[in-house]
């Protein structure tokens, strides 16, 4: 196969793909129609497809929204569009994919490809692409202002390509669909429920950040800060202000002693520690004693062990807070990452598959992400389980940075994406 022709066969499907993608926006969790087009597209290719309960652990699903939201995403989802005996057995959020290519004896190549949007709403300016072309978000509060719906169409592409190249393939292939990255809330349910327990090489990818051109490839990911995204629940008692307030137990002034005090945190020596308080809701009227308060704070370490440093002792401060003003607290967690870099020898065979993929111009063999990706349990099972991992990065010019509501990519980068991709796995698992 001439795989730069195929691919420049295979762009109007993969530009299809994302617009229809970016239209239907669903945040995580509640990717219903998102996963089942994988599910169908997966299994019209021959895949051997798992969905649902059986590639999450629920246990470790972090930050759903609540069973009404649930159901109502569902049922929207369905009326987009999704196949509804597919999207129903996705209930409660479990829309999780995982597609296998079984090929022979030799190695397992996983790729993880994330599918959730947004919680903004779109611009509807009539000079963002989007809008003119008519396919902007039609789902309020939901938009793909990251380029997941990029990552869906090219790990889309990836599969037909590799489905195309069965016969020169060995070993196995398993495409992982992840949801609710966005918050950090979805990998690890999917690495707890062992979906990459047997993978030898994992590809990760991102559209963007670092890599601003298109054409350019950063091969080798790093920089992954591990985080803890924490809510924290403060319950007083209420009273009147005026005639009782000795009766009262104030849960604001707990969560504002709180917030005050997390930020004096020491930080640590040992490398790059943060911790923000980006929330705080509390008070029901000007003379009543506020009897409930949500804070919601993350931390962050260049490493697990710096994360786990910060986050014990938030906890600690949010706990002395609760004791010092008499009121309960209750801390749920809502999200995590672990630390992590790649591989280089796997950011190496990256490299060699991108300098013979015709449209690619530059190739940069490591980059820093400067924030936090859930795709760090996944690497951090693998390279612990002794398997190579790394995280690659494909350029695109973008209409305004990552997370804002006029947020588009270059198109042309989704052949470049699918042609780097499947060229490493064949140099993998080729034959």
């Amino acid at each position: 196969m001439d795989i730069a022709a195929r691919v420049a066969e295979l762009k109007p499907h993969l530009i299809a793909t994302r617009r229809d993608l970016h239209q239907h926006a669903e945040s995580g969790w509640t990717e219903f129609r998102t996963a089942t087009h994988v599910v169908e597209r997966l299994t019209a290719l021959g895949y051997e497809v798992h969905y649902g309960p059986e590639v999450l652990s629920p246990e470790h699903m972090a930050g759903l929204p609540t069973q009404a939201e649930l159901d109502r995403h569902l049922e929207r989802a369905i009326t987009q569009g999704a196949n509804p005996e597919i999207a129903r057995k996705m209930a409660g959020g479990y829309t999780g994919v995982v597609g296998i290519l079984r090929c022979g004896e030799g190695p397992t190549i996983g790729m993880r490809f994330d599918m959730d949007a947004l919680d903004i709403t779109e611009t509807t300016d009539e000079s963002h692409r989007p809008c003119k072309e008519g396919f902007a978000s039609r789902n309020p509060g939901a938009m793909h202002a990251c380029g997941h719906d990029a990552h869906v169409s090219i790990g889309l592409g990836v599969a037909q390509l590799l489905a195309e190249l069965r016969d020169q393939l060995r070993g196995t292939v398993k495409l992982i669909f992840q949801p609710a990255e966005e918050g950090v809330r979805g990998a690890r349910a999917m690495v707890e429920a062992g979906v990459v327990d047997d993978v030898d090489y994992l590809l990760g990818a991102h559209i963007g950040f670092a890599a601003r051109e298109t054409g350019m490839i950063i091969t080798g990911g790093s920089g992954f800060l591990a985080t803890s995204k924490l809510d924290a629940i403060f319950t007083g008692v209420p009273s009147h202000a005026g005639a009782a307030p000795e009766q009262g137990r104030n849960a604001l002034l707990a969560a504002a002693s709180a917030a005050l005090n997390l930020h004096a945190i020491p930080r640590h020596s040992a490398g790059a520690s943060r911790i923000n308080v980006g929330v705080l809701q509390a008070g029901s009227g000007r003379n009543v004693t506020p009897a409930h308060a949500v804070l919601k704070l993350e931390t962050r370490g260049a490493t697990s062990e710096i994360d786990a440093y910060m986050r014990a002792n938030a906890e600690r401060v949010i706990r002395a807070a609760a004791e010092m003003w008499d009121v309960k607290v209750e801390i749920r967690p809502m999200g995590s990452a672990a630390g992590g870099t790649s591989d280089p020898e796997l950011a190496e065979v990256v490299g060699h598959a991108a300098s013979e993929t015709p449209s690619v111009t530059r190739i940069v063999p490591s980059g820093d992400l400067g924030g936090s990706e859930d795709y760090a349990w996944m690497m951090e099972r693998v390279q612990s389980r002794g398997g190579k991992a790394t995280y690659m990065m494909i350029g695109t010019k973008i209409a305004a940075p990552h997370h804002d509501s006029r947020f588009d990519i270059d198109e042309d980068a989704l052949p470049i994406g699918v042609e780097v991709m499947t060229r490493t796995v064949l140099k993998l698992a080729g034959r």
